[in-house]
């Protein structure tokens, strides 16, 4: 059953999705998110997105016409875009991979508005899943090790529902049972230069980032060094997924020296354009070897 049409809403199986850590232990891995029947059949979660994103309008800001007008034409270049795109799609679910701060949740958004998908932060599902704050929090009181498994469920569990666009955590590629799970639908790489990760994470603070945040230094030179030794350990892992979407190639193609030139739509379009592509070349591969399939099949019989 499809995850947007029956109004999915998240709740736990016995004690509660948010429930708390046990006392005198930790709290296991979730249990299943399962799509709750229309007619209210028992099940053990049902899952729904997070609030619906504001929808695309266009604004004039202090550039005047002429960005009025460029948001008018990304605006409907989505739209048109995403309609293409959904019928190829036949309600696969989008998984969105890379590094943190590459702004999965920014774009993902984005992308299941215009498509009619729910999403899903999967880092935000662990945390409710665990009943802490943040994933800084459970990486403190429990472990990494204990994040991952809780990870891994949830993204075990999404995998068996349809019409959802699902933000990664950063590290979800490095356990290959996850590539599984994501294996069930479409999942894109949102490839950033690291030099403009590290300004964005600088920026903001790497508090909320348990594998970023060091006691002291200078935070661009810090997230930089850690960005780089966790890009070489996971590079081959993020190259797993179906389509990369490289902000740098986006950024030439719009005459850019910088990728923060680029807005979150410019993102969203190419990752549609990326996804088309990917399942139109799929498609007219099957149909070849169902026809090479078919003309042995007949020569066989002769």
């Amino acid at each position: 059953m499809e995850a947007g049409g029956v109004g999915l809403a998240l709740q736990t199986r016995a004690a509660g999705f948010g429930s708390s850590r046990r006392r005198g232990g930790l709290q296991p891995p979730i249990g299943n998110l399962r799509v709750a029947d229309p007619a209210g059949a028992p099940v053990a979660v049902r899952a729904r997105g997070s609030k619906p994103v504001a929808p695309l309008r266009a604004k004039k800001s202090s550039g005047g016409h002429e960005n009025l007008h460029n948001s008018v034409d990304e605006a409907l270049l989505l739209k048109r875009k995403s309609e293409e795109v959904l019928f190829y799609l036949n309600g696969r679910c989008i998984y969105l991979v890379g590094m943190m701060g590459s702004g999965k949740s920014t774009v993902g958004k984005i992308m299941s508005e215009v498509l009619g998908y729910s999403f899903f932060d999967s880092d935000k599902l662990v945390e409710k899943a665990v009943g802490m704050p943040s994933v800084a929090q459970i990486f403190k009181v429990h472990s990494e090790a204990f994040f991952r498994d809780n990870e891994s469920s949830v993204l075990r569990d999404l995998s068996s529902m349809r019409r959802l666009v699902v933000a990664t955590g950063g590290g979800a590629v490095i356990r290959p049972v996850n590539w599984k799970y994501m294996k069930k639908g479409l999942s894109i790489w949102l490839d950033v230069p690291l030099d403009a990760l590290a300004r964005r994470i600088a920026k903001v603070g790497t508090a909320s980032r348990p594998l970023l945040d060091q006691p002291s230094g200078d935070p661009y030179t810090m997230a930089f060094s850690k960005l780089s030794m966790l890009a070489e350990q996971r590079g081959d892992a993020y190259a797993n997924a179906d389509v990369r979407v490289s902000l740098e190639e986006i950024a030439s193609k719009q005459g850019h020296d910088d990728v923060s030139k680029l807005t979150p739509t410019d993102i969203a379009i190419e990752s549609l354009h990326k996804i088309e592509s990917f399942v139109i070349k799929n498609a007219d591969n099957s149909a070849s070897d169902s026809q090479a399939e078919s003309q042995v099949q007949r020569m066989q019989t002769l």
